[in-house]
């Protein structure tokens, strides 16, 4: 739907309207941007989005995550809460592909912005609602944060060490996971209305995409009463996968649990014989006994510094992988060699680096174009150049607090 001057990108025949918040929401424009769309974010006048004051900060208080989450984005200040704001909406529905909103259940009704309201509008608009608990149900009201999707989805239980209380993962996973899930949505509804001409309603719940990564625990549970618990970093009945310690205080994964593996394992430590024994010889057996050739391995690991021994196991064909930090990320030639990490002109900082757009794709890849931007940063692009705003009225706009 959008003009001919489109940047390159496999998505970028797409116009997306992001009207959430927070993480959730603008993680799932930030993934369609990176390949092409267009994202048109809409904020609150003179506030703009949370995340713009969210992270860790620089010394003069600009956040260093807003720059990522709202990268390969345009920002326009709108009030949603007035029939003017809400009358621009409609005039960019028109115009528009996928509209993304994480607001409680019922609100974009109340704006008459729902998608009975806004298909009429544009029959092929596809509508993403991201919420906690999703668009139905005795829970759908409920205000729902990525750390209850966890909670409820069942990720928190699981994660951690067994004798500590449930741990959080050190990111908002149940955020993106949400957003990831509202993303492959989206496209779907877009696949589906090439052969329908119709577009649809995309309900991405956290605590359902936090679930949906949960294995076979419901399954287990349900035929077998196993209940998966708190393992720490070792996969339970799976030996040998766990962390160990080296001879210089540092830390590297093993995992070479598989029996062939696990044979050039008992080779690189000099122990061929740990193959053959009985109690290690066969997976179930190496499970069984796992504690045991944890303490075996780490008795070896314990005697070489991790140079030696990352280069040791790497020959013989185990895989290891050391436990890294962004530091270690930053000097890695593998990532150099991928440009996994790159690095973006800022207007006020000079250059940020940051993680690249994945997957690759070989024909249409995607690119992080710019940083996030400045509040308002494109309201003449949005407003004036494609919905016809004329300066005059731009003024009043704004002096009535409408953008």
């Amino acid at each position: 739907m959008k003009g001919t001057l489109m940047p390159e990108g496999a998505l970028s025949d797409l116009r997306v309207l992001e009207m959430g918040q927070l993480l959730a929401g603008p993680f799932c424009g930030q993934l369609l941007g990176d390949f092409g769309a267009e994202v048109i974010k809409l904020e609150q006048p003179g506030e703009g989005d949370p995340m713009r004051q969210w992270g860790r900060e620089k010394p003069h208080g600009k956040s260093l995550w807003w720059p990522v989450v709202a990268r390969n984005k345009k920002s326009v200040t709108l009030n949603l809460r007035t029939p003017e704001g809400q009358e621009i909406v409609r005039d960019l529905v028109r115009q528009s592909d996928i509209l993304i909103e994480n607001f409680r259940p019922g609100t974009m009704e109340r704006w008459n912005l729902g998608y009975e309201q806004l298909s009429e509008i544009n029959p092929r608009l596809v509508m993403v609602r991201v919420t906690g608990f999703g668009q139905t149900g005795p829970y759908s009201s409920r205000a729902g944060y990525g750390a209850i999707g966890e909670a409820m989805g069942g990720l928190r239980y699981v994660v951690g060490d067994p004798t500590t209380q449930p741990s959080r993962m050190g990111i908002s996973i149940g955020d993106e996971l949400a957003a990831i899930h509202a993303c492959m949505g989206a496209l779907m509804a877009i696949h589906a209305r090439e052969r329908t001409g119709r577009g649809q309603v995309v309900d991405s719940a956290i605590y359902e995409a936090v679930l949906n990564m949960m294995e076979s625990l419901v399954t287990e549970y349900d035929a077998a009463g196993y209940v998966r618990e708190r393992t720490g970093p070792i996969l339970p009945n799976v030996a040998p996968s766990n962390v160990f310690d080296t001879a210089d205080d540092k830390l590297i994964l093993i995992a070479a649990n598989q029996d062939t593996v696990f044979r050039r394992l008992a080779d690189a430590m000099g122990r061929p014989e740990l193959a053959t024994d009985a109690r290690y010889a066969t997976h179930s057996a190496r499970g069984a006994n796992q504690a045991e050739l944890d303490l075996l391995i780490g008795a070896w690991t314990k005697t070489l510094p991790l140079d030696g021994l990352e280069t040791l196991l790497n020959e013989k064909g185990v895989p290891c992988g050391l436990i890294y930090k962004a530091e270690d990320m930053l000097r890695d030639p593998h990532f150099k060699a991928r440009e996994a990490i790159v690095e973006v002109p800022h207007p006020e900082f000079g250059s940020l680096k940051m993680q690249n757009v994945a997957p690759r794709l070989s024909a249409t890849p995607g690119k992080v174009r710019h940083v996030g931007p400045e509040l308002g940063q494109h309201n003449q692009d949005i407003l004036g150049d494609l919905l016809g705003i004329s300066a005059a009225r731009q003024s009043e706009l704004r002096k009535a607090g409408i953008i």
